[in-house]
């Protein structure tokens, strides 16, 4: 059964700037796919070669199988929800809802049908004669959505569609919107520079640097196993250690990672002992997060490396900013990495 969607050697060149680079990877059909990755890393780009409003300056994209370069983007089984969600204003959410099927001339009534049934989808029964303008962005989201899928689109393409919400209601849409894709088990690809956001809600995700994926695989593989320098950093903040701070740590120059969350302070660094491993610093700053507390420390090298441990009660942690600790990790939780 072929992929949803494959990239084969896939470019795409705008001037002197390769914004996509070889990129070669396979959605699976109803798979969640996140495409992830700072401003200018190419993963925008990707999704609008999927969507067709970009053609590859090399390689081949592929929908169920089928070469789709030069393929129109209304031709293609598939449908794009927007950031600023585009709704048009002049017309009642009903009417938004129902644009596609109004393009492609189905009869009014399984057009008003088949509206109600997708609002009815994204919880918003009674809301189709109202205008856009009387929505919130929430709501104005669902919208989007509903008229996105109204025409059952083999796979439907978001464009950080929750980055103009506020924290509370992105998080919640985010349940919502994996909720539904399990619902409707249809592909999803979702666009975003939010490592949080990918984590929670995609099967696989793609991390994408300056054109190319660093890696790509579980949200749990992505945070738990790194692959390169980049994507240690990127996914979740990993404490990089390089160089000589390496050398003399581990005897070994590789750069490796380790989690915040996995370090632990000490009265004293003591010597590396039954697989631990340690160093002195001295706490240059502290962050209370309610449930745990993250501190910046400086090591004797100079490096500064991040702490993330669990709040002790009402009294809260001892280490305060000019104390001299210790810190220390297991060798088993570090990760060697690729790249500087």
């Amino acid at each position: 059964m072929p992929s949803a969607i494959e990239f084969q050697h896939a470019s795409r060149q705008f001037g002197a700037l390769r914004a996509v680079d070889d990129v070669n990877l396979a959605v699976e059909s109803g798979e969640f796919f996140a495409l992830l990755g700072p401003s200018g890393s190419g993963k925008t780009t990707c999704l609008r070669l999927i969507a067709g409003f970009e053609q590859p300056s090399t390689g081949k994209v592929l929908l169920d199988g089928a070469d789709v370069t030069g393929v129109p983007p209304y031709d293609r089984n598939v449908n794009t929800v927007f950031q600023d969600y585009a709704l048009f204003p002049h017309m009642s959410v009903a009417e938004n809802v129902a644009y596609g099927l109004r393009v492609r001339h189905a009869p009014i009534e399984q057009r008003r049908q088949r509206a109600a049934e997708m609002l009815a989808l994204v919880q918003l029964e009674g809301f189709g004669d109202r205008s856009p303008t009387q929505l919130s962005g929430g709501q104005k989201q669902r919208v989007a959505l509903a008229r996105a899928l109204i025409n059952r689109p083999a796979v439907l393409l978001l464009d950080e569609p929750l980055g103009a919400l506020d924290l509370k209601l992105r998080e919640a849409m985010q349940i919502e919107l994996k909720n539904l894709q399990r619902q409707l088990k249809i592909t999803f690809v979702y666009v975003t520079h939010d490592q949080g956001e990918a984590l929670s809600m995609a099967d696989r995700v793609a991390v994408f640097d300056r054109g190319r994926i660093e890696q790509l695989d579980t949200p749990r593989g992505l945070y738990m196993r790194p692959r390169t320098v980049f994507v240690a950093r990127f996914v979740g903040g990993a404490n990089v250690i390089e160089g000589e701070l390496a050398r003399r740590l581990t005897g070994d120059a590789r750069s490796f990672a380790i989690r915040p969350e996995m370090m632990s302070f000490t009265s004293s660094a003591s010597t590396p002992a039954n697989g631990v491993i340690g160093c002195d610093a001295t706490v240059i700053d502290v962050q209370y997060h309610g449930a745990t507390s993250r501190w910046q420390v400086r090591t004797e090298d100079g490096n500064v490396l991040a702490v993330v441990r669990p709040e002790l009660g009402e009294h809260g942690n001892s280490y305060a900013v000019g104390s001299k600790v210790g810190i220390a990790w297991a060798r088993e939780q570090m990760v060697m990495l690729e790249g500087h």
